[in-house]
């Protein structure tokens, strides 16, 4: 068993921006199959840079706020209760176009390395 709370994890930056904080209450190792279990916090225009994982997928929650996820191209809206999960090899954006905080709990789950086509 493993209990974290929110209020005691230090803050780290997100790699694909060092300006947006997140808190990461898993890692890689704490349970099979998961690299991450965290909540990153984007201010008002922030944007996490377009990347791809070969190698696992990612489920975004939206916890407050508004912004934008950009998937192989396309913009879905991101608004409070709205859930994305990105596949393997899908090149995604997560930009925050609202007025406040765009709050996102978000986990990894390691996969099969996906078959070229």
């Amino acid at each position: 068993m493993k209990q974290t709370a929110l209020s005691q994890i230090p803050e780290e930056c997100v790699s694909h921006n060092p300006a947006i904080k997140k808190k990461v209450m898993l890692r890689l190792g704490d349970l099979p199959h998961l690299t991450n279990f965290s909540q990153a916090r984007f201010a008002p225009g922030q944007v996490a840079s377009a990347h791809a994982h070969q190698d696992m997928c990612e489920v975004f929650f939206v916890e407050s706020g508004t912004g934008v996820i950009q998937i192989d191209g396309q913009n879905y809206a991101l608004a409070a209760g709205v859930c994305v999960a990105v596949e393997p090899g899908e090149l995604h954006e997560v930009k925050n176009t609202g007025v406040e905080e765009l709050v996102l709990t978000y986990f990894g789950l390691r996969s099969e390395l996906k078959q070229p086509s």
